[in-house]
């Protein structure tokens, strides 16, 4: 029997930082508690300095999580390196993972569910979505929830995930 090496930091990627790995890291955060023995972090890979928006601040306080503080951040090799587990939100960030940093990362379904499909970033899933505020609205709140709702099975697989560390 082989030992895997044991997970003990996990890093979210996502386009900006500010919605899908933000999300997942808070309620990462959250499920586990102030006493986990994990380290979890985000970024993204096109994370500008940025507010979150409103909708997307509001689910996440009615979850009793308070975003305000947060600063989205950049993607970096140092951010790679210092994670054991990099879990990419959607194809584009473990296309560029690879690519770039020649680093086969998880989805974050995947690690969850077990299944290879990508959380899409709203104008992915609603290219007009300016069109319907009410229908983008539902989206991003619905995109935070499986978040949410998918954690304890993320946890619970966590030990069936190698770690991907960059060197």
């Amino acid at each position: 029997m082989t030992d895997r090496p044991v997970v003990q930091s996990i890093l979210f990627v996502c386009t900006g930082n500010v919605f899908r790995s933000m999300a997942a890291e808070y309620a990462l955060r959250a499920h586990l508690g102030p006493q986990s023995p994990y380290r979890v972090e985000s970024a993204g890979i096109e994370a500008k300095p940025k507010t979150i928006h409103p909708v997307i601040s509001n689910r996440l306080i009615r979850k009793g999580i308070d975003p305000s503080a947060h600063i989205p951040r950049l993607l970096t090799k140092d951010l790679l390196k210092r994670n054991d587990l990099i879990i990419a939100m959607g194809l584009g960030h473990r296309e560029f993972i690879q690519k770039r940093f020649g680093l086969k990362v998880p989805l974050f379904n995947e690690v969850s569910f077990g299944q290879e499909t990508p959380i899409l970033d709203l104008h992915e899933a609603i290219p007009d979505w300016e069109r319907d505020i009410d229908e983008a609205r539902a989206y991003v709140e619905s995109v935070i929830d499986h978040i949410w709702e998918a954690v304890p099975e993320l946890v619970t697989r966590l030990p069936h995930f190698s770690r991907t560390k960059a060197s």
